[in-house]
């Protein structure tokens, strides 16, 4: 059985059990289920950090090696420019296609909720606060923070939103490595291309636990919520989950069609360990080691791109968060009979793609700035409370689309770049 059928395996079992368990065999009525579901928070978690404790060296190595490759080859403009055009077209299209199904569906029309309740919900009290903090910074601060006083410090903060600015120091070191280093085997480019592989290695160990981590991951989430977290806002879901389709299956596919020369059904196939992986684990950064191997192993991209653009995209190219965030803002518009103009639409759009770009890659990391986009445009951001029992599920739905996107963006690159500066499939600095 292949890698990807045991995850898909993992995942589905993790799903039909969970609910019979939900259903039939409840914790209340049988405690032994508490002993069952701690040992699957230990194997998810045991999982998970496996993952996660090699993010931090294995983005740095990359990235340094990605830009250090490009700078000496004198690449490195061309690729950042084609990513950050496809990332912001992309994200673009992506809220049109929210602020559309939206307008034209409108799940938030009719829907009747307990406002006062809401109001007093925890999540949606958490939530505020991160508002308040966000709205007390002076708009420059955001710049500064960009530049990592102690990398180290940003390095141990990763998690909790200093990675962008550790992705800033790695590009900024890898560049002037790439003006002082002659060649290639110099003794701190092959510590750095050590470091890299031995991280993919760990990842391999993962990988072995991986079906066993999924299953447990999502049991416990299913056994958690039963079938009935949707019942609420199910159109609203479903209005989330077609856009998201409609990106993938559509711009994608003509993306990859018509710039890369790419069967996209192919290309899609050759990802399903990917996306099966991102949907499971909802954080983008947990599923940057294994993007990274399918993309010079599968479908064989040069390493000095595909390093780059996908461990700036797991943070920077959200295509699937900012979709999201525009059916939300414009849901929770209709169920407060607010009547957004196309000035406050066009708002959304702008904000939505700007914040699409700087979402954490980790589950939930996009809910504070829903909030803030809402504030901005006068929508009660309170409202966010019929949507968290939901964002679980709709989290792993659009982390897929994120690191789709990201593998596409990687490829249209690899393919609209100078032949001199992808050259051969595989760099001399490879996994």
């Amino acid at each position: 059985m292949k890698q990807y059928q045991k995850l898909l395996l993992g995942f589905v079992l993790g799903v039909v059990i969970g609910l019979i368990g939900y259903y039939y065999v409840p914790q209340k009525s049988f405690p032994f289920m508490k002993s069952f579901t701690d040992i699957c928070t230990l194997t998810g978690a045991v999982f998970l950090r496996m993952i996660f404790m090699v993010v931090v060296p294995l983005l740095v190595s990359a990235l340094i090696l990605g830009v250090f490759e490009l700078g000496k080859g004198r690449g490195l403009g061309a690729v950042a420019k084609r990513s950050m055009a496809f990332t912001l077209i992309l994200s673009f299209l992506a809220v049109i296609i929210a602020v559309t199904l939206t307008n034209v569906m409108q799940p938030g029309v009719g829907l009747t909720f307990d406002k006062e309740a809401l109001a007093s919900n925890q999540g949606v009290l958490s939530i505020q606060k991160n508002v308040q903090a966000a709205k007390d910074k002076p708009w420059y601060q955001y710049f500064i923070d960009l530049i990592p006083q102690n990398p180290i410090d940003s390095a141990a903060r990763a998690f909790g939103g200093e990675i962008i600015a550790l992705m800033v120091f790695a590009l900024m070191f890898g560049y002037a490595l790439s003006m002082i280093v002659e060649d290639e085997d110099n003794p701190f480019i092959k510590m750095l291309d050590t470091i890299f592989k031995a991280s993919l290695k760990i990842i391999e160990w993962a990988m072995m636990l991986a079906p066993y981590g999924i299953f447990a991951i999502v049991f416990n989430t299913t056994y958690r919520l039963g079938a009935g977290f949707l019942q609420n806002v199910a159109y609203f879901a479903g209005v989330v989950v077609l856009g998201l389709l409609i990106q993938q299956f559509v711009v994608y596919a003509f993306c990859l069609k018509v710039f890369a020369k790419t069967n996209p059904w192919q290309f899609f196939k050759k990802c399903q360990e990917v996306y099966v992986y991102a949907f499971s684990t909802a954080s983008s950064n947990a599923t940057l080691p294994i993007a990274l191997d399918t993309a010079e192993n599968v479908l064989k991209m040069p390493a000095k791109i595909s390093r780059f653009v996908l461990t700036c995209g797991a943070s920077a190219n959200q295509n699937g968060t900012a979709l999201f965030e525009g059916v939300v803002v414009l849901f929770l518009a209709q169920v407060y009979g607010i009547n957004l103009s196309i000035e406050n639409q066009l708002v959304v759009v702008l904000m939505a793609v700007l914040a699409g770009v700087g979402t954490a890659g980790v589950p939930g990391g996009s809910l504070p700035l829903i909030a803030i986009l809402c504030v901005q445009v006068g929508v009660p951001p309170e409202g966010m409370g019929l949507i968290l029992g939901v964002d679980r599920f709709l989290d792993m739905c659009r982390t897929t689309l994120n690191v789709s996107g990201d593998l596409v963006i990687a490829k249209l690159v690899s393919e609209t770049v100078p032949a001199e500066i992808s050259g051969d499939t595989h760099s001399n600095i490879s996994a």
